[in-house]
C-alpha cells in the first residue's frame, strides 16, 4: 500500500558567509569559508536547470576566467570522456591504469558521493583542503565582483589549477552535463572517449537520442583520435559524422582492427565475475578480470583500455604488464558497493534508465538473495518510466524516498506512476532513515536491500553507515 507521507520540507539555497573585501569579493579563509562561497553559486547539479543554452553553460566564459588565471588547463596533457553512463568507471579505470605506467595523474569526476574533495585527485590523493582554500581564494580573487560563474565552472578551474600547480603529466576529465557546452570542453585533449549513450537529462539535451549524441560529440576535437563503446546505429552515425567533419580518427572496441570480447564466468577463488580479451595493433589484453561487477563494466574496461591504447600511440610509454596490473586494484564508492552486512544494504548510483537495468541484471548474476527490497529516488530530468520499468523487474518490494534535493522527485507521485505503469504497489518515506526502516523490516538475513536512482541518495546512506572523521 502507498503510505501517508508528512508534508514535505522546502529546502533553502544557502548563501555565503563569508566576509566581503572592501574590493567587493568575499574574503575566503577557511575551508568552511571556501564551502560557503561554492554553495552560493548557482549550481544545475542540484536545483531546477535554467535552459541549456551557451548563456547558462558557457564554455567561452570558462575559457576567460581560465586566461585570467594563466590557462592552466593548457599546462597538462588530457583524456576527456563524455558519455550517457560509465563515464566515472572508465575514467577511474583509465587513471589508475596510467598512474602504474609511471604517469602523475590528475582525476577530475562529478558527482561526489560524501566530500566535495572526492571530485579532484592526483594519483588517488584528493585535492587537501588547505590547497582548496588557496585555490578558490585565488578565484575569487581574479573574478572581481561582478563577475559571473556557476558551481561547477567554478570547480572545474580549481581542479586545472590544482593539476597544473601539481606538473601532473596527463589528466583524466569526465564532462558534467552533455559536452559541448560543459565547461571542461575547453581542454584540447589527446584522446577523445564516448561512454554509452542513452536517454538522461531529458529536460537539456532532449529525448531523441541522435541530439543526445551530438550534445556529447561536442567534445570531439579537430584531429584527435575519439573513442567510442558500441552504440545503438543512430547514435553511432552522428558520432562518426562529427568525427570525419573533426579530420578525427573513429575507434570502437570490436570493429576494424580492434579485437574485442567478453564472457561472464564464475569461479572460487574469484566468485562471478567478467573476463574481457582486446587485442589492438599495439597491445594484447587476454582473459583480463575487470575488476567491477557487472557486464557492462566490460564494456567501460574496453573503453578505458583503448583509450590508453591510443595514448600509446600518440607518444605515452605505457607498460602493458603494469596496467593490467592496475586494474586488479580499482575499486569505485557507490557502484555495486555493499555498506552493510546484516541486513545486507547494496548502494549503485544507477541514475538513468540505462544504468538500472545494467545494475538490476549485474545484482542477479552476482550476489545471491532471497528478496530484494529497493529503496529508490529520483530527479524530475530523468526518464522516469524507464527507470521505474527495470525497478519493477528487478525488485520484490519497493519503496520511493528522496535525497531532499530541490530537483528530486516527490515520493508519492514516484509511487503513484509506479501504479499507474506497473498495476504494483509501493511504499514511500520522504526520508532515507525511514525508507531503510521500513526496509528492514520485511527483511531476513538471506534478503538484500539496494539503494538507487540518485547519486545524492547513495551519498547520505554512506553517510549514514560508515564514519569518517574528514567528511564534509
Amino acid at each position: 500500500m502507498v503510505r501517508s507521507a508528512v508534508a514535505k520540507k522546502t529546502t533553502k539555497r544557502k548563501h555565503s558567509t563569508a566576509r566581503p573585501t572592501t574590493s567587493g569579493t568575499p574574503a575566503i579563509r577557511t575551508y568552511k569559508s571556501a564551502l560557503n562561497w561554492l554553495g552560493s553559486l548557482t549550481n544545475h547539479e542540484r536545483n531546477e536547470s535554467r535552459e541549456y543554452s551557451s548563456t547558462n553553460f558557457s564554455v567561452n566564459r570558462v575559457a576567460r576566467i581560465l586566461s585570467g588565471l594563466g590557462n592552466p588547463h593548457k599546462q597538462f596533457k588530457s583524456a576527456h570522456i563524455a558519455g550517457t553512463k560509465g563515464k566515472g568507471s572508465t575514467a577511474t579505470m583509465l587513471a589508475r591504469m596510467l598512474e602504474q605506467t609511471g604517469h602523475k595523474v590528475g582525476l577530475y569526476t562529478s558527482p561526489h558521493l560524501v566530500m566535495l574533495r572526492e571530485r579532484i585527485s592526483i594519483d588517488g590523493e584528493l585535492i587537501p583542503q588547505l590547497k582548496m582554500v588557496r585555490l578558490i581564494r585565488k578565484l575569487v580573487g581574479s573574478l572581481g565582483a561582478r563577475a559571473r560563474i556557476t558551481y561547477f565552472e567554478a570547480l572545474t578551474c580549481v581542479a586545472f589549477m590544482h593539476f597544473a600547480d601539481e606538473k601532473i603529466d596527463v589528466a583524466v576529465v569526465e564532462t558534467g552535463l552533455g559536452g559541448r557546452l560543459d565547461s571542461t570542453n575547453v581542454l584540447q585533449p589527446e584522446v577523445c572517449g564516448i561512454t554509452s549513450i542513452s536517454i538522461d537529462h531529458v529536460a537539456q539535451l532532449g529525448r531523441s537520442l541522435p541530439s543526445i549524441a551530438a550534445e556529447k560529440a561536442g567534445i570531439i576535437k579537430k584531429g584527435v583520435p575519439v573513442v567510442s563503446a558500441p552504440q545503438r546505429a543512430e547514435v553511432k552515425a552522428v558520432l562518426q559524422e562529427t568525427a570525419a567533419r573533426m579530420d578525427s580518427k573513429f575507434i570502437s572496441p570490436g570493429e576494424d582492427d580492434i579485437e574485442f570480447s567478453y564472457r561472464f564466468e564464475s569461479s572460487r577463488s574469484v566468485g562471478p565475475h567478467t573476463r574481457i580479451s582486446l587485442t589492438t595493433p599495439n597491445s594484447r589484453f587476454e582473459h583480463l578480470h575487470v575488476p567491477l561487477l557487472g557486464e557492462h563494466q566490460a564494456i567501460n574496461c574496453s573503453l578505458a583500455l583503448t583509450m590508453l591504447d591510443s595514448l600509446k600511440s600518440r607518444g605515452f610509454e605505457i607498460d602493458d604488464q603494469k596496467a593490467m596490473a592496475a586494474l586488479t586494484k580499482v575499486s569505485l564508492s557507490g557502484r555495486m558497493e555493499l555498506i552493510r552486512e546484516e541486513p545486507r544494504i547494496l548502494v549503485d548510483g544507477a541514475h538513468n534508465a540505462a544504468s538500472v537495468e545494467a545494475l538490476m541484471r549485474a545484482i542477479g548474476q552476482n550476489i545471491r538473495y532471497d528478496s530484494m527490497v529497493v529503496i529508490f529516488g529520483c530527479h524530475r530530468d530523468k526518464d522516469i518510466p524507464g527507470m521505474l520499468k527495470h525497478v519493477q523487474l528487478g525488485a520484490d518490494k519497493v519503496v520511493f524516498t528522496s535525497s531532499g534535493s530541490p530537483r528530486a522527485v516527490d515520493p508519492l507521485d514516484l509511487a503513484a506512476m509506479y501504479a499507474e505503469q506497473t498495476g504494483k504497489m509501493a511504499q514511500t518515506a520522504y526520508g532515507l532513515s525511514e525508507a531503510i526502516q521500513i526496509a528492514e523490516s520485511v527483511v531476513t538475513k538471506e534478503d538484500l536491500i539496494c539503494i538507487t536512482g540518485s547519486f545524492y541518495l547513495v551519498g547520505l546512506a554512506k553517510k549514514k553507515f560508515q564514519t569518517n572523521a574528514d567528511w564534509e
